[in-house]
């Protein structure tokens, strides 16, 4: 059945240590300038930049209840 071999094959010492690392990779984190910057653009600049643009098309567009060759938008 299934299951009772579980060293048939060979682990590889490079996935496993990937693996290792990969569970354990919130004791290697450190800050420095590119994880700074990163983590700003990721958690700041992308959804300030989407919420603004949201705002500023919010009722410009309508997309229900055109005909063909009718433009989408309202101002």
């Amino acid at each position: 059945m299934a299951g009772h071999h579980h060293d048939v094959l060979h682990k590889d010492p490079a996935l496993t240590k990937y693996a290792a690392l990969n569970t354990n990779r919130f004791r290697y984190f450190r800050w420095n300038n590119r994880t700074a910057k990163l983590s700003f653009i990721y958690v700041v600049a992308i959804p300030v930049a989407l919420g603004v643009l949201a705002f500023k098309t919010d009722g410009k567009y309508e997309f229900r209840g055109k005909r063909r060759g009718d433009i989408i938008s309202e101002y």
